[in-house]
């Protein structure tokens, strides 16, 4: 089981695009826990996961986030991906990046 969580500034957007990875996750037979927060819980959250990506609204926090984890893939999710709420895509970036 892979742990996957998504940051951003409440949690509450991020939570749609969650949902939207965790049905591609299963749909292709992946086993993810998906899980959305907002960024005042990447202290207790980030610890627990196999990658962090953050929302765009909170890009500014990437090098602060990827200090604190340099063990763990940070990804800043894509704008235009995350207007579109596209799970899909965001599961195969997530899913490349931990099999490389």
């Amino acid at each position: 089981m892979k742990i996957i969580r998504l940051f951003c500034a409440n949690g509450f957007t991020t939570e749609m695009m969650t949902k939207k990875m965790q049905q591609a996750a299963d749909k292709l037979g992946l086993e993810y826990e998906i899980k959305a927060f907002p960024y005042a819980k990447v202290r207790d959250e980030g610890t627990k996961a196999d990658v962090i990506l953050l929302g765009p609204q909170i890009r500014y926090n990437l090098k602060h986030v990827q200090q604190d984890y340099p063990n763990t893939p940070v990804i800043l999710m894509d704008m235009r991906l995350y207007a579109a709420m596209d799970g899909e895509a965001m599961i195969k970036q997530v899913q490349a990046l931990l099999e490389a």
